[in-house]
């Protein structure tokens, strides 16, 4: 009994190990290490200074698509749930990650610049990735900083935790080093200066950058030398006592050396207001100003120097409507904001027509033809700061005694209109040489009316006729005779235009044979 039992044991542990794999083992297991591998399909990349979107395929140009895989000897790993970690590991201003794969947690929604919203892609600095026989892809999108770009993405073995990476390098664009371009930055903040000593604490003195790139639009630092030029322009008043400072260096010209394609220095105001001109110059030559200038990249960009901070300057448009030709003329132009004294100018006016630029007062005789007239008027205040208006006038003629005359009559006669028998319908119509003409009456008789139809001034009316006296027949009275509007009647006709009129006294008779 006791060497069955032992005979039995012993099988039983055969088995057991072969169950372990101490007899051969199983065929799909495996202890060889992670190995993960990264590839793109372009290593090299275009600027992308349009700021043209990310994509796959020929229409992709700034984009490019990369592929991570891992292994286990030989063999693609297991699937699984954010297996790879990729990241951004240099070059994050020259581009961008994206997933690409229609996942709506991957994209986010924009203007698309007509009042609605389309979908884009999201951009990431890293991301993690699934893994699908062993690999997955992703993509990176170029922007507009040359340089180059490190994606690494890494892989962790679930048995011992061991991470294992790899990486790939993608170049952005590239430099040339000569400059194409300089500008001038300032501060948001201080668009403008105060002039030296002012008296509403603004800074006299700003801070100011010369930003040096090339053609690609990338940042030339000075190789040797300075390689920017800054120059106080001459010219205007606010000039005068100007000066660059940066560091030891003083004066109206600096030559300056710039870190990352910019250099930096400040300017200080002089005690009058207005305009400061910078002139701004790199040498495309050899990126050195201080040995000679030979193919100058030049700019000219301004800043104002005020005396204090006020309101806006401002002039309103305005319609002065009809000006009459030959006439004199007074109007005021007045402006809002600003510091005073204003400074006046206007151009376009008709001949005999100024502004005077102390008051404001535009004034004159108008002699030129006579038309709808938009003048220019700009006012400009203690700070130089100017402003312009739309002026419109219509410029128009003069009516004169000449232009409106009845028959032969002058102004200083009675002109007849004639005769007209009691109880006749009469009407008269006055016309002028000149359009533009409106009529006023005055004195008309009672039986008179007066009118306008479009350019001519007219009256009618009906006088009573008279009547004869009736003999009494008792026992009624006599009745006495009605002169009815027998008589010469005189009234006055007024021709205006614009500021000028001309009026006449003219005389009606009504007739009658009633005694």
């Amino acid at each position: 009994m006791r060497i069955s039992k032992t005979i039995i044991t012993s099988a039983v542990f055969a088995a057991v190990l072969s169950a372990c794999g101490g007899g051969g083992g199983s065929g799909g297991e495996s202890h060889s290490t992670y190995s993960i591998t990264l590839r793109a399909d372009k290593t090299q990349l275009p600027l992308n200074v349009s700021s043209y979107p990310v994509g796959q395929g020929v229409y992709a140009p700034f984009s490019s698509t990369l592929y991570v895989e891992a292994q286990e000897g030989g063999r693609p790993i297991p699937g699984g749930e954010k297996i790879f970690g990729c990241n951004m590991a240099g070059g994050l201003d020259s581009g961008s990650l994206y997933y690409l794969d229609g996942d709506p947690e991957h994209e986010e929604e924009v203007d698309d610049g007509n009042g609605g919203k389309i979908k884009v892609p999201k951009a990431y600095r890293s991301i993690t990735l699934s893994s699908n026989s062993g690999g997955n892809s992703f993509h990176f999108h170029a922007k507009n900083q040359a340089g180059t770009a490190r994606i690494v993405c890494t892989v962790t073995d679930p048995r011992d935790k061991k991470e294992h990476s790899a990486s790939v390098d993608i170049t952005v664009g590239g430099t040339t080093g000569k400059p194409a371009s300089v500008k001038m930055l300032v501060p948001s903040q201080q668009s403008y200066m105060g002039t030296q000593g002012n008296a509403t604490r603004i800074p006299s003195t700003v801070v100011m950058q010369a930003f040096v790139q090339d053609d690609a639009i990338q940042p030339v630092s000075s190789s040797s030398g300075a390689n920017v030029q800054v120059r106080i322009l001459p010219g205007t008043d606010a000039a005068v006592g100007a000066r660059l400072v940066a560091g030891v260096l003083s004066g109206g010209v600096l030559q300056l050396p710039s870190i990352g394609g910019v250099a930096q220095f400040s300017l200080v105001s002089g005690a009058e207001t207005g305009p400061i001109f910078l002139e701004f110059t790199a040498d495309r030559y050899d990126n050195n100003v201080g040995n000679g200038i030979q193919d100058p990249i030049t700019i000219i960009d301004q800043i104002s120097v005020i005396e204090a901070q006020t309101d806006a300057l401002a002039v309103s448009d305005e319609d002065l409507g009809q000006v009459t030709n030959t006439i004199s003329y007074t109007h005021l132009l007045t402006a809002q904001g600003g510091l005073p004294p204003y400074t006046w100018s206007a151009t376009g006016l008709p001949k005999g027509l100024s502004v005077d630029s102390g008051t404001g007062v535009l004034s004159g005789t108008p002699d030129d033809v006579e038309r709808v007239y938009q003048a220019t008027v700009t006012v400009r205040d203690k700070n130089k700061l100017a402003d312009s208006g739309a002026i419109k006038l219509t410029l128009i003629g003069a009516v004169t005694p000449e232009d409106f005359a009845i028959g032969n009559c002058n102004l200083n006669q009675v002109c007849p209109l004639g005769n007209v028998p009691g109880g006749q319908n009469f009407a008269y119509a006055f016309t002028a040489s000149v359009p533009g003409v409106t009529w006023s009456f005055a004195g008309l008789p009672s039986w008179l009316t007066s009118g306008t139809t479009g350019v001519t001034g007219f009256i009618s009316g009906t006088p009573k006729a008279c009547t004869n006296s009736v003999p009494a027949v008792p026992p009624a009275p006599a009745t006495p005779a009605d002169p009815g509007d027998t008589g010469t009647y005189t009234f006055f006709v007024t021709a205006t235009k614009g500021v000028t009129n001309v009026t006449r006294q003219v005389s009606l008779t009504v007739t009658g044979s009633c005694s």
